[in-house]
């Protein structure tokens, strides 16, 4: 098993900035332009992958390879490559491909660490906005644009009806009975707003919104994400109150208190 102590993480994570930051140029060459766009879920549904996401992960694969060949890494295009020890790079290189390709600047690139399959570190780069997000599961998280870098924290809200919660689509509730769960959550909050994708969970570590809820996501959606939540004080697990390092239905909120009131009502029917 691989043993690191905080400076070593903290280490990890600053190059895995760098490493985003430098793909950024990567992304910003295709956005908003008439890149290449293929559907990789067949004839009857659609799961977009672009130009631009092969590209980006092929040089991060790349430059984990060159700068930590031990490590496993797994990526949403290319899958999973075991390494020589427990230490995994988990890498989605644009999460909200369906954003970037239709203009909308609400993408971003993850990269996550996981020790023993424990998310312990993550990033998040938006270069059209020059944004960056990063955090350590057991320490800090930060933004930084430009020169600028500031602590996250999640806002202090615990009631529902002063919560504002964001979802990227409704339509990731596939079943009658996960749609009316997020409805009844959804109902009960002051303002609902869709869209996002990893954007939306920054907004919360920064303390712009409040909860954030979604179905059908898949290991690299959220690992990278939940070091940079509970590094800002924020709570996210799965439906059942579990892990939500495997995906599927995930419950994300800027404290434990409304975290436990969304999850009631969640599992109320």
């Amino acid at each position: 098993m691989s043993r690191m102590d905080s400076g070593e993480i903290e280490a990890q994570l600053a190059a895995a900035v760098a490493i985003l930051e430098e793909a950024g140029p990567i992304a910003l060459r295709h956005f908003r332009t008439s890149t290449t766009v293929e559907n990789k879920a067949g004839e009857h549904a659609f799961d977009p992958v672009t130009a631009a996401d092969r590209e980006i992960e092929a040089f991060v694969r790349r430059r984990l390879r060159r700068d930590f060949p031990d490590h496993g890494i797994l990526g949403e295009e290319e899958g999973f490559q075991p390494g020589a020890n427990d230490a995994c790079w988990v890498l989605d290189p644009i999460d909200g491909t369906r954003a970037f390709m239709s203009g909308m600047p609400a993408w971003g690139m993850l990269l996550g660490l996981t020790l023993a399959k424990r998310p312990v570190a993550g990033a998040m780069h938006q270069p059209y906005l020059g944004e960056t997000f990063a955090g350590v599961r057991d320490g800090e998280a930060w933004f930084r644009r430009g020169v600028e870098q500031q602590r996250l924290a999640t806002r202090a809200t615990t009631r529902l009806e002063e919560a504002v919660l964001y979802a990227t689509d409704p339509g990731l509730f596939a079943t009658a009975s996960e749609l009316a769960a997020f409805e009844r959550v959804s109902q009960a909050c002051l303002l609902r707003r869709f869209g996002g994708d990893c954007y939306a969970y920054c907004l919360l570590a920064l303390g712009q919104v409040d909860l954030v809820i979604e179905n059908q996501l898949q290991p690299y959606d959220i690992v990278p994400l939940i070091p940079i939540l509970e590094g800002a004080g924020g709570v996210v697990t799965g439906r059942d109150g579990g892990t939500a390092q495997d995906g599927g239905f995930v419950v994300a909120a800027g404290n434990r208190e409304l975290h436990a009131r969304a999850l009631e009502l969640l599992n109320s029917d």
